[in-house]
């Protein structure tokens, strides 16, 4: 080897060298601007976390405070009486549960979870420098575990700025800041995991899913961009063991604020209405109605007195476009439909014998649960699964014509549920029930009187017309 291949050679080696001490430079360098930008949004969003104590009286929780399980049964053993009544007789003591809330006005406003004061009788913010103050709760609603509280400070406080969760992006990073265990204003950071996180929680469940460490009492904390902007409530943790295993859940932010300025203004989420029973369809139920695919919501039954009742729907409708959106799934149709604004006319699209219909709605307001029930169904039917594990239709002139049947006896079935007897005796939805037991069923006022004379564990013989065939 000649002296200037060595000085190549040597040169190379040089060169390589310097490029890995750049690149480890450039490295350092770029995870000293990312911890100092943790640093930076810390320091920003901390003085707008705050702590929160709601206190429960003596009373609110009915019976003893500790659970027996035993051995032999639920009957209490001879003799244990008066060591159970011990405990029965010891007074009651306060209910305290601790969460996060974030700063949303600097007149005081703050978003928390409704979980976290739920059925409290006094509500306690303690701020950063530690002030504690009585709060008011301006509104809840359990339907999205939002609540809204007020705090009288004196002077105006450091409120956090809203980020659109639209335009989040899985991958991207972000910080978790509230109080778990009570450790105050604790700083996790991960990065967002998912976005529409479906768990159960509710009709309206649109989660952002995090890897940020989220545990008990990080509930109504701030999720927040390195920008300091709320993406998120943080509200849920998927754990095994009580603690944090890298699945947490978040509100969205364009939801948590949708939500608290209805509550600022109303106390309550004001939601919007149709007044129909709906179910999603799979991909039996929409060749039964002549569809290509299972794309729509299947409307069950319409609610007497509501803006559906009075607007030319029909049980048995299909739902593929309501206000120039196409609607795939009831998740779908009933988020669109909440957010729609009161006395708001809509344009709904419906498939009806196999034909698109247009149709406008005048959008009311939803009444609780409990008011709905007292409404009743209209013609169409019941809703209701029963016994059997079924709910059903009266058969119209329209869904007779859709199921192929020449008559209107029977009702139709529209849902089956998942294990029930229907389900196991190979009952599916579309099948026409016209016998009960050999008694004629004519409408749904026929099924529910037979029906009722039944028992769980009785056996039920069925007659139904499926696909033009007769079947028992």
């Amino acid at each position: 080897m000649n002296t200037r291949t060595i000085h190549t050679a040597v040169l190379a080696l040089i060169l390589a060298l310097a490029c890995q001490v750049q690149a480890l430079a450039s490295a350092r360098t770029a995870a000293i601007e990312l911890q100092n930008a943790f640093i930076e949004v810390s320091d920003m969003v901390k003085p707008s976390v705050v702590n929160i104590s709601a206190t429960q009286k003596p009373g609110k929780t009915k019976g003893n405070q500790f659970k027996f399980e035993f051995p032999f049964g639920d009957k209490m053993p001879e003799g244990f009486e008066d060591f159970y009544d011990f405990f029965d007789r010891m007074p009651d003591r306060e209910a305290e549960s601790t969460g996060s809330g974030f700063i949303i006005d600097p007149e005081g406003f703050i978003i928390t979870n409704a979980h976290v004061i739920e059925n409290a009788d006094t509500v306690t913010v303690t701020l950063e420098n530690e002030e504690k103050f009585q709060a008011e709760i301006v509104g809840s609603d359990k339907n999205t575990d939002m609540a809204l509280l007020k705090i009288n400070a004196g002077r105006k406080l450091t409120a956090l700025k809203f980020a659109d969760s639209d335009n989040v992006r899985v991958g991207q990073w972000v910080v978790a800041i509230g109080n778990p265990f009570g450790l105050e204003r604790t700083v996790t950071v991960g990065i967002i995991s998912a976005k529409g996180r479906w768990i159960g929680q509710g009709n309206y469940d649109d989660f952002i899913q995090t890897d940020a460490a989220i545990n008990p009492g990080n509930s109504g904390g701030p999720l927040v961009n390195l920008d300091g902007e709320v993406v998120g409530v943080n509200t849920a943790i998927f754990s095994r063991s009580g603690g944090n295993m890298g699945i947490g859940f978040a509100i969205p932010s364009r939801l948590a604020q949708d939500i608290a300025g209805q509550l600022r203004e109303h106390g309550k989420w004001v939601r919007g209405w149709l007044g129909v029973y709906i179910q999603d369809l799979d991909e039996k139920l929409a060749a039964q109605f002549g569809l290509k695919d299972a794309k729509g919501v299947l409307i069950t039954e319409i609610i007497a007195n509501s803006p559906a009742s009075g607007a030319g729907v029909k049980s048995g409708d299909v739902i593929v476009e309501f206000d120039g959106k196409k609607v795939a799934t009831m998740k779908e149709l009933m988020k669109i439909v909440a957010f729609t604004p009161i006395g708001k006319k809509v344009k709904m699209t419906v498939m009806r014998n196999n034909k698109p219909m247009s149709m406008t709605i005048e959008i009311g307001e939803r009444p609780e649960d409990e008011k709905i029930a007292e409404r009743g169904p209209s013609e169409s039917g019941q809703r209701k699964d029963d016994l059997l594990g079924v709910t059903v239709a009266t058969i119209d002139k329209d869904m007779a014509e859709r199921l192929g049947v020449d008559s209107q006896e029977g009702v139709v079935v529209t849902n089956v549920k998942r294990g029930s007897a229907a389900a196991r005796a190979g009952v599916q939805p579309g099948d026409i029930i016209r016998e009960i037991d050999r008694k004629p069923v004519a409408d749904v006022a026929d099924y529910k009187k037979i029906i009722n004379n039944f028992k769980a564990g009785d056996d039920v013989l069925l007659f139904i017309i499926r696909r033009g065939h007769s079947m028992f």
